[in-house]
């Protein structure tokens, strides 16, 4: 049985949806209430067993790594203050986990991005995570549901949910046979099709566990939609082979990727924090 211990952030996006807002901050350092979009996503795959965290960044986007490592002005300032216990779960995330970055010197796609990271990732089998999919989930988060299919699959899996048909030219869709409750085995994948062309109601959301044989597949993917390196054109290649699984996930995803979305997100934790946020302390 081979563990997941990888997990790979593509994380190189110009976020142009939130201009100006981000023409000097990545989107990924967006806030959901306190905690940036980026460290909610670190959390999810630490509590999936993941300990190595690796990143395909771009110009611009130093306050990721600035994010994960020890700011020994701001430790000197709050040391022995109230204030201390704010930072005990990303001081524990850079001391449990280890920390990998590489860029991506042009947007070309998310097969491009993952392609990318071959060189943090290596030959073994690894999860994907898109911060801006914020998910929240009663239970197991995205990545450890993805990860307990993986364990006795040993094929790669993606995290699905359905979604209007008006929304389908939005994300990549999928079709295949239910094998189990709410798993898949794929037959079919389409990046952005129009509500007449889409294959079903299932829609890819920011969470995968690939197997390493993707990055020999992504290179020999020609470019699709927008001429760009898509990764649905990749995992087609692989579920030509029966190799794709879409597992419809317990939880509810919010697009931060979007102004809506994102604002849902906020309100959607705060309401579920706001008593724990208010005993904070005011000052150090």
């Amino acid at each position: 049985m081979i563990a997941i211990r990888k997990c790979l952030f593509p994380a190189a996006g110009y976020g142009t949806r939130f201009l100006p807002l981000t023409k000097a901050m990545p989107k990924e350092m967006l806030p959901v209430v306190n905690k940036p979009l980026i460290q909610y996503g670190v959390e999810e795959a630490a509590r999936a067993g993941i300990s190595d965290m690796a990143f395909v960044t771009g110009r611009g986007k130093r306050a990721l790594e600035d994010h994960f490592d020890i700011s020994h002005e701001i430790e000197s300032q709050i040391a022995g203050s109230g204030r201390e216990a704010l930072l005990a779960e990303i001081r524990r995330l850079v001391r449990e986990c280890r920390f990998s970055w590489t860029r991506q010197l042009a947007i070309q796609g998310l097969g491009h991005a993952i392609l990318t990271g071959e060189t943090l990732i290596g030959g073994e089998p690894f999860a994907v995570l898109l911060a801006d999919d914020f998910c929240v989930t009663e239970d197991a988060g995205v990545l450890s549901q993805l990860a307990a299919v993986f364990a006795e699959q040993q094929c790669s899996i993606i995290a699905v949910e359905e979604v209007p048909a008006h929304e389908t030219a939005d994300y990549g869709m999928i079709a295949g046979e239910e094998i189990s409750s709410g798993l898949f085995r794929v037959s079919q994948l389409v990046e952005k099709p129009a509500p007449e062309d889409a294959p079903g109601n299932l829609a890819i959301i920011g969470r995968y566990i690939l197997t390493p044989d993707i990055f020999a597949v992504l290179r020999v993917t020609e470019p699709g939609r927008n001429n760009e390196l898509q990764l649905t054109d990749a995992l087609q290649s692989q579920a030509r082979q029966g190799r794709v699984l879409a597992l419809r996930f317990r939880g509810r995803r919010f697009d931060c990727g979007s102004v809506a979305g994102y604002m849902a997100a906020n309100e959607y934790v705060w309401k579920r924090s706001r008593d724990e946020l208010k005993t904070q302390p005011a000052c150090i």
